[in-house]
């Protein structure tokens, strides 16, 4: 590996180790916390290794414009600011990243925003963020050796990690806690091959379990504990900052599950910020679920300095993690660009949902609880009118269409949780009608609608 250019380094009592030293489990043997690559070479301006801020910036607008296989990686094109491997000749990519950063007008005008945009990471090859990060940690697995990677998953992760091994040759294992996973999730994994598991726990039993499995056979983790993960996870905020001429938005707004995401952005932010490549930081704010809110109840408790588990419900199954093994990562990125951590109702999602839809986006229900958070941010003043600010949304709409379909029918939320946000759900709502084969049949499905929404705005 390239250890003279990157380096290991405990989040918690700060023990420095080369790549390879690290245990399967990636938790540090003298404190237990994680991991974190760093780049020491980057940390004066004499460095020999420190990249030219102004060159690298004309060097990755080139690459742009080329065929070569790393170079249309949006993770890769990059590389520069993440040289984990011996020889890029490793790297296993499907073309990941440079995903679209698109502007939202109807929710900018209805919140009285200047700018308000998504970055959708769920325009990556398997449909979610967690391909930047899997083509760069299952780089170093294939680079060092093994043949089998595994992960636990709500879903996300082992469709992306199942494609990866795919691509790269090896085998994978994937466990999912039992009937909690979106059915085009876990397809995903089952079609690229991976030995699936289903287990009779929770996402964190999971977790528990493959610890145990790792330790015990020649496995490469690739759950988001896994350092290299969040080296790839990064990439989407120098794309943010590059779309933006090298500015910052204001405001970043991420769903918090694991918590890896907000920690890799924060990470990327803070590494252009010392290289010259941006001059400020942008707000880096977690968005939770109200049942799956640990971190809320953190900052509420003590600031973010210390995690007590909960037990996780929310039907946004991406984010349904109750014990998030990057918090402290996570609670760093929040401190340092002060940002908030805050949480949302189920019936909240489901209506910032089917809003981002009206955009002609669509996403998966975690995602959409950044938009749900941010019209408490507006509305508090925490977000004024002329600020920017950045919706990460992690998931593509076909990763839980049965989440859409059952919103629009009405059988999404009961109706203690509609009760409060019923006046913007049915303007929302676009079930499947049932209309005779005839022009003039449809012709008057058209008008009933029209009156419909007539007497909607009139109300």
């Amino acid at each position: 590996m390239s250890d003279n250019l990157h380096q290991l380094r405990c989040f918690g009592c700060g023990q420095l180790l080369r790549g390879d030293q690290a245990g399967p489990d990636f938790r540090c043997a003298l404190c237990g916390d994680l991991f974190e690559v760093i780049y020491p070479g980057w940390k004066h301006t004499g460095g020999t290794d420190r990249p030219n801020a102004g060159a690298l910036k004309w060097l990755w607008r080139e690459r742009r414009l080329s065929h070569e296989k790393l170079d249309q990686s949006g993770v890769w094109r990059f590389r520069e600011l993440l040289p984990i491997l011996d020889s890029f000749g490793s790297a296993v990519t499907l073309r990941e990243g440079n995903t679209p950063l698109y502007p939202l007008p109807l929710a900018a005008r209805s919140l009285g925003l200047d700018a308000l945009f998504a970055k959708h990471q769920g325009m990556n090859p398997t449909g979610s963020f967690k391909d930047t990060g899997m083509t760069s940690a299952l780089s170093v697995a294939r680079e060092r050796g093994f043949q089998w990677v595994a992960c636990a998953s709500t879903g996300n992760t082992s469709a992306a990690m199942a494609a990866y091994a795919a691509r790269a040759g090896l085998r994978s294992l994937v466990l999912i806690p039992q009937g909690k996973i979106a059915w085009g999730k876990l397809s995903q994994a089952m079609d690229y091959g991976a030995v699936t598991c289903q287990l009779d726990t929770d996402f964190d039993g999971c977790v528990r379990v493959l610890t145990h499995i790792v330790a015990e056979a020649p496995i490469y983790l690739l759950n988001s504990v896994n350092p290299y993960r969040l080296e790839g996870q990064k990439t989407p905020a120098l794309e943010i900052a590059e779309a933006l001429d090298w500015s910052v938005p204001d405001h970043i707004l991420v769903p918090g599950g694991n918590l890896a995401n907000s920690s890799a952005l924060g990470k990327g932010f803070r590494e252009m910020k010392e290289l010259g490549l941006i001059h400020r930081l942008p707000r880096i704010t977690v968005i939770q679920a109200e049942g799956s809110a640990p971190l809320v109840h953190s900052f509420a408790e003590n600031d973010g300095t210390a995690l007590t588990p909960v037990e996780a419900h929310t039907r946004a199954t991406a984010i349904r993690i109750g014990n998030p093994a990057s918090w402290r990562k996570a609670a760093q990125a929040i401190h340092e660009s002060g940002g908030w951590c805050l949480s949302v109702s189920e019936a909240e999602i489901a209506v910032a949902k089917a809003e981002l839809g009206r955009e002609g986006i669509g996403s998966e229900p975690a995602s959409a609880v950044t938009l749900a958070g941010l019209k408490y941010l507006v509305a508090d003043g925490r977000v004024a009118p002329s600020d920017s600010v950045v919706l990460l949304l992690t998931g593509h709409t076909l990763k839980d269409a049965d989440y859409t379909i059952d919103f629009h029918r009405g059988t999404l939320l009961t109706d203690a949780e509609s009760a409060p946000v019923a006046a913007s759900i049915q303007p929302l709502r676009r079930n499947a009608l049932s209309v005779e084969a005839t022009p003039q049949a449809v012709l008057a499905a058209l008008r009933s609608v029209a009156d419909s929404e007539i007497a909607l705005a009139r109300n």
